[in-house]
């Protein structure tokens, strides 16, 4: 193994570092390497936004956006939800309405929806409004699950798919439903008549 070069005594310092890293033979330039360069990260963390150096100067004036720890806390609901209450009861109105489909062979949909409009709907606007819209759309399903049947019968059998239907879809939108609360979007579900007012 050769011993490397070693800078010349004249005082002239090397402007670059030798090659190799310093664990491979290689050393830094007398004085170190050269300071970084606005393109450069600093030499530990992370790069503010937008690179370097931040706009408008480093470091930002207090007050800034962007500067500082995010405001609202930790547990907060997210969406349109004044507490965790009114969301358990959001989504139990509208995830409730497909178990109760399927657990209900297609006609009790309606259930679960109105257990919650009865229990926080009284207390609170926001779970009213959730509640509401998932009980309706459930009620006018169950009454076409139940004319399905009807017409499967009348027609004996012919239109058997019609029940099959009927069940499917209070199944589908009232997952999408539950999906939307979960965010704190109030769903307007399709097909859906208003039997129960806001």
């Amino acid at each position: 193994m050769t011993e490397p070069p070693r800078p010349p005594d004249s005082g002239d310092e090397p402007t670059t570092p030798l090659s190799g890293s310093p664990g491979q033979g290689g050393y830094p330039p007398p004085g170190g390497y050269p300071p970084p360069t606005g393109d450069q990260p600093p030499p530990a963390g992370y790069p503010p936004p937008g690179g370097y150096p931040p706009p408008g100067g480093y470091p930002p004036p207090p007050g800034a956006p962007g500067v500082g720890y995010p405001t609202g806390g930790y547990g907060a609901p997210g969406g349109g939800y004044a507490n965790n209450e009114d969301k358990t009861w959001s989504l139990i109105a509208h995830f409730g309405g497909p178990l109760g489909v399927v657990v209900g062979g297609g006609l009790f949909g309606w259930v679960a929806p109105l257990i919650a409009m009865m229990t926080r709907g009284q207390q609170s606007p926001i779970a009213r409004a959730h509640s509401v819209a998932a009980l309706n759309f459930q009620l006018t399903w169950a009454i076409v699950g139940v004319l399905s049947w009807v017409l499967t019968m009348i027609t004996c059998g012919i239109l058997f798919f019609a029940p099959i239907i009927a069940g499917i879809v209070p199944v589908i939108f009232g997952i999408i439903g539950g999906v939307k609360a979960n965010d704190g979007v109030l769903y307007q579900y399709p097909m859906s008549y208003s039997f129960v007012k806001r």
